[in-house]
């Protein structure tokens, strides 16, 4: 609070704003801050305000040693000045005496004697009162539950009582009910009594949240393991850092650690791990305790309890040091407890959750599910594995190297790897064979081999360097041939190095794809096409310097030639580069068919028929990968077929013959199961089958493909290619209707180091945030969508590059405003999309919104009106501004809409007339309906509100009923018979009125 209020006026605002704030530190102390100034004005009123505002920060904060203080003063002041309190405030301090007894209960300190004294003092007041005992009884069985003794009896007293006004809602009472039967062992009649509120229709603060965390076992035991899996997704989200349901959280590690999802357990303990240092209260601690002990001793049961786990603040863990920290503290707060009560409740309890046997090996629960191995910190790759085994002999491993790697078999990378190991061990002795060579040629194989491996990472600065030095090598080594390709390599990986000042990879790239092209786009173009002119020119010239060089290497040099041409098509995209890669191609083929040179002479096939694609010959190049496929299976080398397969379903997907594509990309994928992650992209062929399986109506198999490709993308180390692939397949889960699982895996690429420490891409981690903020507000969570929409407005104001972005997020913040009621944000919001859109314009976005806007203001009534026509009026704007230039929307047009909410707004203003003026206008601009259905319905939505209009407030039912029977005709008879149907009733409404 940065200053104090000077009024009960600005105290009763500050405490409105308060409570809109989330539960925690900043809300408690606010809310401390408050009650101190409510102090100062001597009236009882706002204080009693104040520090019922308090004890709710301190109860649902997790503080229950502070609420009974509070309590105690509110108590006093309705003893001393019953009066004050009107009917809401009396009912308020009569609900929170159960606030009060639950603050107790956690607390082992508070002897149980004084528990029940706390009960009877309940009783009597409420009898005093006049009021119903239920809540009474409801606390009884509460207590005896707590302590373990007399329950059923405390049960039967309590659950037999007609609910009163001052009973707990349904939701929490259902919970209490559901939990009684769990804990007699029961879990059908448990289930059975939570139906209710796990279906969602009874709720509350802490309701479903609290039942979801009770449920999963009990449905996981009676095999609903879908159920169990969605309802963790969404009972999670609603309790994640949040200090008031810290005991739930602990069952939701629970969950994870006894279905196989132990790393999921983790990364959610990571994202929680303040709450070891903010619950206050010795009961949630307990909860909270048992549940993460359950996962670590699940982690450290699985061999991995030397993996850092998030634990209390102030040192580092890993999983075994925290498992046995937790386990102390849990055992004394049990202990505690028991000794309070005077049972052993709390041990057996905790016993028998830490006794529980996994109920499932594996339960996929998101959409990126991960096992501990993904979590062991990351050192040196693994090394790719052959297959076949290695020589153990150096001798014999370098000859087996450059035997492989001479065929270009992609076992020569396990032989290289192997290699590179043995040579950095200090006690390596190079074999003195003159057929092996020096160590120095030895050196520049494995500098060459690092270089290529580089440069299919796209790392071509560091790939040029290593392959100049290796050719250096080779010279130093007496082969000229090896470093005039070396060279050679050089060259064409620096060509590929973006030039300095230009923008980097994803940068400048707005969400959803959007962005400024820049001024000097085809500038760019230009100069690359000259670096890559360059670059064939300097290879052609090594290659004709080169002398004597072996055939496979000269094959490898006019390999390079050609994709140097293909690169130049690539940034010109000028169809007069085609001709000369074929031709390139066509001498590489030739060669390589005289020297026998069976994988050149696919490599040249496989680059014809890639080139004929690029080109938009998609026939040719089918025929010429259809032939390719054949030879490859007849001749080999095998290890070309899965590229050439994934090429051939590409082609066949731009063909239109999705299920072509499909199977010869599903066999693609099978085939590069048999060779190492370097011979095929696997990854790219997860994507591509993910496209397929789109085309095919099959979505659910195409985000396993999408997500799959992403995880292997990820554990490559190319990370933006993983997140920019995490981001399809979030937006193809929210389209899918999926939102939790939307929201879970965001949340999950969100905690990753690499975000977390700003070192992404800054407008991708905006698209992920983008795509969850709309996942929040399409699963109705509208307070977190608007606060993740304004803090995203705020970063991409900004970005003085991507306005068309800024002005995007601005205008759906705008909208998530106006639906909040805080209109005079919402226009803060669209002012700044407007002013964006005037530098990057967003006709069809901003127009919607506004639009939009006008519709949610105008529903305040009269007070709302002259807004809502301000939205509107600016709503012209961007339509006269769109029509200027010729804009077309995408949707419905600006100019129709428009109209239509003119007339819809003048009708919520009584200005009839103009309204229906507004709405004929509408209707004149969409014209006659024809086959599409979209605009039929707007047609008939603009007809049906004119009939409105016109017949009901102008009370002209003739003209209308005409209007509307006319055009339910022409719907009809163009086949639109549920966009019809709307008018149809309508004219039997003004039938009956005429």
């Amino acid at each position: 609070m940065q200053t104090a209020p000077q009024t009960t006026d600005e105290l009763f605002e500050a405490l409105r704003e308060n409570d809109r704030r989330p539960y925690g530190r900043t809300r408690t102390v606010t809310a401390e801050e408050l009650a101190e100034a409510a102090e100062l004005f001597g009236e009882p009123v706002p204080l009693i305000h104040a520090l019922l505002e308090l004890q709710e920060a301190y109860t649902y904060g997790s503080e229950p040693r502070k609420s009974p203080v509070v309590f105690a003063r509110l108590l006093n002041l309705f003893d001393e000045q019953p009066d004050v309190f009107d009917d809401r405030l009396r009912h308020q301090l009569f609900w929170r005496f159960k606030w009060v007894a639950n603050a107790l209960r956690c607390l082992p300190e508070v002897p149980l004697a004084s528990l029940r004294q706390w009960q009877t003092e309940m009783r009597d007041r409420y009898e005093k009162a006049g009021l119903d005992l239920q809540p009474y009884y409801g606390q009884a069985y509460q207590l005896a539950a707590h302590v373990g003794e007399d329950t059923d009896l405390a049960y039967e007293l309590w659950a037999g009582r007609t609910r009163g006004p001052l009973s707990d809602c349904e939701a929490c009472e259902t919970c209490e009910r559901a939990l009684y039967h769990l804990a007699s062992g029961d879990d059908e009649r448990a289930l059975r009594a939570w139906e209710p509120v796990l279906a969602g229709e009874e709720s509350c603060q802490e309701e479903p949240a609290r039942s979801v965390s009770y449920a999963l076992l009990p449905l996981l035991r009676a095999g609903r393991t879908d159920e169990a899996r969605r309802l963790h997704l969404a009972g999670y989200r609603s309790c994640r850092r949040n200090p008031s349901m810290a005991g739930e959280l602990g069952r939701h590690l629970e969950f994870c650690a006894l279905t196989g999802n132990e790393a999921r357990g983790l990364e959610l303990l990571a994202e929680n791990r303040t709450l070891f240092d903010e619950v206050d209260s010795p009961l949630a601690q307990l909860d909270l305790l048992t549940g993460v002990e359950v996962l670590l001793a699940r982690v450290e049961a699985l061999g991995h309890g030397e993996l850092p786990a998030a634990g209390f603040p102030g040192r580092s863990w890993t999983v075994a040091s925290l498992r046995a920290e937790v386990r102390r503290r849990a055992d004394d707060l049990a202990g505690r407890f028991d000794a309070r009560n005077g049972t052993t409740a709390h041990t057996d309890r905790r016993a028998a959750r830490l006794g529980r046997a996994p109920l499932l090996e594996s339960l996929e629960l998101t959409l990126r599910p991960r096992t501990l191995e993904d979590v062991v910190p990351a050192t040196a790759p693994a090394a790719p594995e052959p297959a076949e085994a290695l020589p153990e002999a150096p001798a014999d491993l370098i000859r087996r190297a450059r035997e492989l790697d001479e065929q270009g078999h992609p076992d020569a990378h396990a032989c290289w790897a192997r290699l590179r190991a043995l040579t950095t061990a200090p006690d390596y002795v190079h074999p003195d064979d003159p057929e092996v060579g020096p160590l120095v040629r030895l050196r520049a194989d494995l500098l060459e081999e690092e270089a290529t491996l580089a440069d299919r990472k796209d790392a071509h600065a560091d790939a040029a360097a290593l392959y100049e030095e290796a050719a250096g090598l080779y010279e130093d080594a007496g082969l000229p041939g090896h470093a005039v390709f070396a060279r050679a390599s050089a060259v064409l990986a620096a060509a590929q190095v973006a030039p300095k000042g230009a923008e980097g990879e994803g940068a400048g790239a707005g969400p959803d794809g959007t962005g400024a092209q820049g001024a000097g786009a085809e500038a760019r173009a230009a100069a690359q096409v000259a670096v890559f002119t360059e670059a064939h020119a300097e290879l052609v010239r090594l290659h004709e310097q080169a002398s004597g060089i072996a055939p496979y290497l000269e094959a490898r040099l006019l390999r390079l030639r050609v994709s140097a041409r293909g690169l130049r098509l690539q940034a010109s995209g000028d169809a007069e580069h085609v001709a000369p890669i074929l031709a390139e191609a066509e001498l590489l083929y030739d060669f390589a068919v005289r020297r026998g040179l069976t994988g050149q002479i696919a490599a040249a096939r496989l680059l014809r028929a890639t080139t004929h694609a690029m080109a938009g010959d998609l026939p040719t190049a089918l025929a010429e990968t259809d032939g390719l496929v054949e030879l490859l299976r007849a001749d080999g080398p095998a290890w070309h077929l899965p590229r050439a397969l994934s090429l051939r379903g590409k082609i066949q997907f731009g063909l239109g013959d999705v299920e072509a594509a499909h199977a010869s990309l599903s066999e693609g994928l099978r085939l590069a199961a048999e060779w190492p992650a370097e011979a095929v992209d696997v990854p790219a062929l997860h994507g591509e089958l993910a496209q397929a399986c789109m085309g095919l109506g099959r979505p659910d198999e195409a985000l396993r493909h999408l997500t799959r490709s992403a995880e292997l993308e990820l554990r490559a180390g190319t990370r933006f290619d993983a997140f920019c692939t995490y981001s399809n397949a979030a937006q193809l889960s929210l389209d899918l209707g999926r939102i939790e699982d939307c929201i879970a895996l965001l949340d999950s690429l969100l905690l990753e180091p690499d975000v977390v420490g700003g070192e992404l891409d800054d407008r991708l981690v905006a698209q992920l945030r983008l795509t969850r903020a709309r996942a929040l507000r399409a699963g109705d969570d509208l307070k977190a969508a608007t606060a993740e929409f304004v803090a995203l407005a705020a970063e991409s104001a900004g970005w003085d590059d991507d306005p068309g972005s800024h002005a995007m997020i601005a205008a759906e913040t705008a909208v998530l405003l106006g639906e909040a009621g805080e209109f005079a944000q919402a226009r803060e919001a669209v002012d700044q999309a407007l002013a964006a859109h005037a530098l990057d314009p967003r006709y069809e976005l901003v127009s919607n919104a506004l639009r939009e806007l006008a519709r949610l203001q105008a529903q305040q009534g009269s007070e709302g009106l002259a807004g809502a026509r301000a939205f509107l009026d600016d709503a012209g704007r961007v339509a006269d501004a769109a029509r200027a230039v010729g804009f077309e929307a995408h949707g419905r047009s600006l100019d129709s809409a428009l109209a239509y909410e003119h007339g819809r707004i003048n009708a919520y203003a009584g200005a009839y007339d103009e309204a229906l003026a507004a709405l004929e206008k509408a209707v004149g601009l969409l014209g006659e309906p024809g086959e599409d259905a979209d605009v039929a319905g707007e047609w008939a939505e603009c007809v049906r509100l004119a009939g409105v209009v016109e017949g009901v407030y102008l009370e002209r039912t003739a003209p209308a009923l005409a209007r509307v029977e006319a055009a339910a005709d022409r719907l009809t008879s163009l086949g639109h018979t549920e966009e019809a149907e709307s008018l149809t009733g309508l004219a039997e409404r003004l039938r009956d009125e005429e």
